[in-house]
């Protein structure tokens, strides 16, 4: 990201449920504590503004209609300069928005800037046709009719999101906070977008090829019963060279066992979820170390150079090196 701040434009419209509105006000608008690096410039945008747009207070039904709401503090003019448009929630999902704002997102679009929806906001997205043969994430209620309404878009309604660099969607509520933190994590690094999960209560990192729902999704009556120690126990141990067997093992369970274990509270392998833990490790130290990539490699547990030059362009699209040069913190660790 450039030393200056990034322009964020949030696109809202009446009516919009005012949930998704407030996440990417709530990520982007004030850095956390202890940032010292660039952060967003946020502007709320909408046809007609400066102006107070009402808003309701959820997706799905029409309750409380009316009393909650926000100040536009631009018109759709405000697009037109911005690196990054959000898009909450719709309105209404079997009704497409004023021509203005899908003249206005197909415009910023063509020009470069990166367009984000949110939940039912991929409808917008959808209306101005920038999702035509990309695979997008919708809250799983309003999958059905996404797909019925513009049968181009290749619904996927099992993923928290979808980026494909130039446009990103996300499935609804939580998995919008997740969409806005990777957001965050592409521009300014692993370390700002804990801080602000940190400050959230939010677990920094769900990828967004993890499952919309799980089969257990609330934690268990006794923190012994789950996951969480076996989790712990690897994260204190990612330079080793750990096995799914190795979890299994710890566990006390089969390799088998672990799968399904694995799938029904976190919605991923094991084998993914410890590449996850291991490239999240080797983003912090890069962004927070000078030492070199192979002695990275060792400490995140891929072992050699070679092999984390494989996993991070797979997982981060670009190299260790060209990752630290774009994140690297002005007070690095000397190695």
């Amino acid at each position: 990201m450039p030393s200056a701040a990034r322009t964020l434009a949030i696109a809202v419209m009446d009516d919009m449920p005012v949930f998704e509105v407030a996440i990417p006000c709530q990520l982007f608008g004030t850095p956390p504590p202890g940032h010292t690096g660039p952060w967003y410039d946020v502007r709320i945008c909408a046809e007609g503004g400066p102006r107070h747009v009402r808003m309701r207070g959820s997706s799905g039904h029409r309750d409380l209609p009316g009393l909650f709401g926000v100040h536009a503090s631009h018109g759709l003019d405000g697009l037109r300069a911005a690196d990054t448009i959000i898009v909450p929630a719709t309105a209404d999902v079997d009704r497409d928005p004023a021509e203005p704002l899908l003249a206005a997102l197909r415009e910023a679009h063509a020009r470069g800037a990166r367009i984000v929806s949110l939940c039912s906001g991929a409808f917008v997205l959808a209306a101005a046709g920038l999702l035509d043969g990309r695979a997008s994430a919708v809250h799983w209620k309003h999958a059905e009719a996404l797909a019925r309404r513009f049968p181009r878009v290749p619904v996927d309604p099992a993923v928290l999101y979808h980026d494909h660099g130039d446009l990103l969607t996300g499935a609804g509520n939580t998995a919008g906070i997740d969409l806005c933190l990777h957001l965050i994590r592409h521009d300014l690094g692993a370390e700002a977008a804990t801080a602000v999960a940190r400050q959230m209560v939010v677990p920094p990192h769900r990828s967004g090829g993890q499952a919309q729902y799980v089969d257990s999704p609330m934690p268990r009556a006794r923190a012994e019963d789950g996951l969480g120690p076996v989790l712990d126990w690897a994260v204190e141990r990612l330079h080793d060279p750990l096995t799914v067997a190795d979890l299994a093992a710890r566990a006390g369970l089969t390799v088998r066992t672990l799968h399904r274990r694995f799938q029904a509270e976190l919605g991923v392998t094991p084998l993914r979820w410890l590449l996850t833990q291991r490239v999240l490790r080797a983003r912090e130290l890069l962004e927070r170390t000078d030492i070199p990539v192979d002695a990275v490699a060792v400490r995140c547990g891929l072992g050699s150079a070679p092999n984390l030059r494989a996993h991070f362009a797979r997982e981060m699209g670009v190299s260790p090196s060209e990752y630290r040069r774009a994140h690297r913190v002005r007070e690095a660790v000397p190695a």
